[in-house]
């Protein structure tokens, strides 16, 4: 569905030393400097797939979607998309995906809700009775009821956001670009938009490319990742193949009766320690989490245990310290 094949993209920038006599010189002579912002990006993205598109700031993920929505024209390589040229076929190709940026608005600021969707619906063209029925779908999922004849500025920044995924899916797009779509947002309203887009991948089985610092979307969404950094991909993988990489240490929380012996265990150290709490950090690498288990009710008579996983975010920080990003 969705196929990049050595793309590439530059910029010329300006450049320019600080005072009046740079400022002044500006105007007649300016020296630029070429930043190359995609740097042979190659992959590939299977229908019905959730992808997050991830790295640091400036490593050029938005340019990739632009690039991949039609908005900007690479230097160079190949990009298909549902057999389309994003940039050659813009017309035909727009009606098939959707657009979410979360630093810019496709809704009116000054009007309801309801009249930029109406307004949509006429630009893609959609069939009256498809457009009430996808409506209502939206309206539901999206808790937008009490908000559609509210002026667009009236918003909070979770409520327009909800209503920028809803308008990116007034004409049933069957791929989604999200950048950043949860930027800024309140627990409630990310878990709310997590939540539909993981119904309209199940049941409508729409492609979704997420990018995204917040990893807790990555981790709730997607179960793939592309990592890019300073232009270049660096990684294409599945998240859980990351966390066996990465992620080999876990911490267990124990509660116990009352002791006051040592509960040193080989290959774990411990975080926290009281007569009757414990928190301890083992690596799976060197003792499996069934033998501290094991290790510990012989020590203590145990009451409660608690594993936790590495987060997410400490995995990614240790995958972009060994590419140096």
């Amino acid at each position: 569905m969705i196929k990049l094949e050595g793309i590439t993209k530059s910029f010329k920038v300006a450049k320019r030393s600080t005072g009046l006599r740079q400022a002044t010189k500006a105007l007649f002579y300016r020296e630029h400097t070429i930043v190359e912002a995609l740097k042979d990006i190659t992959f590939s993205i299977e229908p019905g797939e959730i992808v997050g598109y991830i790295g640091p700031n400036g490593a050029g993920k938005s340019t990739t979607i632009k690039i991949m929505s039609g908005i900007l024209v690479p230097d160079g390589g190949n990009c298909s998309i549902m057999g389309y040229t994003p940039w050659k076929n813009r017309v035909d190709y727009v009606k098939n995906i959707g657009v979410v940026f979360g630093q810019r608005s496709q809704l009116w600021w000054d009007v309801p809700v309801i009249d930029s969707f109406e307004l949509l619906k006429d630009i893609y063209n959609v069939p009256e009775q498809e457009y009430k029925t996808t409506l209502n779908l939206l309206i539901e999922t999206l808790e937008l009821k009490e908000i559609m004849n509210s002026p667009v500025r009236q918003l909070s920044l979770g409520q327009r956001m909800r209503c920028e995924i809803a308008a990116s899916l007034i004409h049933n797009p069957q791929i989604l670009f999200l950048d950043e779509p949860t930027i800024g947002l309140d627990a409630v309203s990310k878990i709310a938009v997590r939540q539909f887009i993981k119904t309209i991948n199940q049941e409508k089985g729409v492609t979704v490319l997420l990018t995204t610092h917040d990893m807790n979307d990555i981790e709730a969404l997607a179960n793939r990742v592309i990592l890019i950094g300073k232009g270049s991909l660096l990684y294409d993988g599945k998240i859980e193949e990351l966390k066996k990489r990465f992620g080999s240490h876990k911490t267990i929380t124990v509660d116990y009766r009352k002791n006051i012996n040592s509960i040193d265990i080989p290959g774990t150290s411990i975080i926290h320690w009281s007569p009757e709490h414990a928190v301890l950090s083992i690596d799976t690498e060197k003792i499996l989490t069934s033998e501290v288990i094991t290790e510990l009710s012989q020590k203590v008579d145990l009451l409660d245990v608690t594993i936790e996983s590495q987060p997410i975010e400490d995995v990614i920080i240790q995958l972009y310290k060994e590419f140096q990003i």
